[in-house]
């Protein structure tokens, strides 16, 4: 009951949010029974936030907990990121009146065309929500990248990496959709696959519904995988320290079931007619208050500094703290991490952003550095987390194509 209690903040948030809305609403002079329908229907959405308050149980199935959070998150999002609009403008109008009254004016009534204008554009992201919940998060899509690799053999010319990322296995409930993304994968024919982590948002066994799905995903040259920051389970309660660990494992025997080969600041040697590629692998490293577990020194131990090399990090962050001046060839570095926040508007070549551009400056798609020799690419994310859908950043799967710089 007590760890629930974090939830009465949101719910005076709302009511607040929700008697300021009401005030511009009211403006568009629908009749008492609109008024009292708009009451009727946000009292009812306050009982069923005092009822997730009293049910919640920390200690639920991961399954049971993810229907209870994303329930809570599609209600919060939809009911409420809109309602900005009209409390803005309904603000912005206060201040003209306010003015108009300090000068002598009088104290104006609402505008009806404000109102109606505040409400109007709020029609907009409510659509957009519903869209990103039952369409946009399963609207997969393939991203082309050609990556100019320094000192790459000729061997490798034409050679195609294909990226996921952040599956997040705990928020999928339809395999219908979650098929589409893999089937995708599998069509993509490429030479190799990497996963770039989060496999889980919290506990390994939310992945054990899915393992005879993923499993499907196979290459030539193998699948690569590393850990994200959600494969640690330091985001649960665990009884025991003893308890964590047998999480861990389970967790790193689901990459062994899948037939993937996890790398944990490990590199692989890639080998093509007599030549070979790089391949280097970390766990997380990200800026606090995400872990520090990786070592990319440990990664290249043995390895040539010159030779062309392809880490796969799961935090864009760790490209500009340590990848981007090393004095190894690293010429690619893939990661995941941001989802793009799941939110975002994207017109291919002419804009692209979302509010995640604010904490992460690196957040989405291919950043080419010293002079173009060093790349680092942050795919947009397979799955989920928390909100159950994905508006204006769709799900990802990309498609690296390697050539001789």
């Amino acid at each position: 009951m007590r760890s629930s209690l974090f939830l009465l903040f949101p719910l005076v948030f709302f009511v607040i949010l929700d008697v300021l809305a009401f005030q511009t609403f009211r403006a568009l002079d629908l009749g008492k029974i609109f008024s009292r329908l708009y009451w009727l229907i946000h009292g009812l959405g306050y009982v069923y936030i005092l009822y997730a308050i009293i049910a919640f149980n920390p200690e639920a199935s991961p399954s049971e907990l993810r229907q209870s959070l994303q329930g809570f998150m599609v209600y919060a999002i939809a009911f409420y990121v809109p309602k900005l609009f009209p409390v803005a403008i309904g603000l912005l109008e206060d201040v003209y009146r306010t003015g108009a009254y300090a000068f002598g004016e009088g104290w104006g009534s609402r505008r009806q065309f404000v109102a109606t204008l505040g409400w109007g554009l709020a029609v907009i992201p409510f659509l957009g929500i519903l869209h990103g919940v039952f369409r946009g998060r399963f609207k997969y899509r393939v991203l082309e990248n050609t990556v100019r690799i320094s000192g790459l053999p000729e061997a490798f010319r034409g050679f195609t990496l294909l990226q996921i990322s952040d599956i997040h296995s705990g928020s999928f409930s339809d395999p219908s959709e979650v098929r589409v993304g893999v089937d995708m994968v599998k069509s993509q024919s490429a030479d190799a696959i990497v996963f770039t982590g989060d496999l889980v948002n919290n506990v390994a066994e939310e992945m054990t519904p899915w393992l005879d799905m993923f499993k499907e995903i196979q290459a030539p040259f193998g699948v690569f995988s590393i850990l994200g920051n959600h494969d640690y389970g330091d985001y649960v309660y665990w009884p025991s320290d003893a308890a964590k660990v047998a999480n861990f494992d389970a967790l790193c025997g689901q990459h062994k079931a899948l037939g993937w080969d996890l790398m944990r600041n490990e590199h692989r040697i890639l080998s093509k007619d007599g030549a070979t590629l790089e391949l280097l692998g970390i766990e997380n490293w990200g800026k606090p208050p995400f872990p520090q577990y990786g070592d990319l020194e440990k990664a290249l131990l043995g390895l040539q500094p010159e030779s062309p090399k392809i880490l796969l990090s799961h935090d864009p962050s760790h490209y500009d703290a340590q990848v981007a001046n090393h004095t190894a060839n690293i010429a690619l570095t893939l990661s995941g991490h941001t989802h793009g926040m799941q939110f975002g508007i994207e017109i291919p070549g002419w804009l692209a952003w979302s509010p995640v551009k604010f904490k992460y400056p690196k957040w989405a798609g291919a950043y080419q550095e010293n002079q173009r020799i060093r790349s680092l690419y942050v795919n947009r994310g397979f799955g989920y987390l928390a909100f159950p859908g994905r508006v204006g950043i769709w799900p990802e799967i990309t498609r690296h194509t390697l050539v001789p710089a």
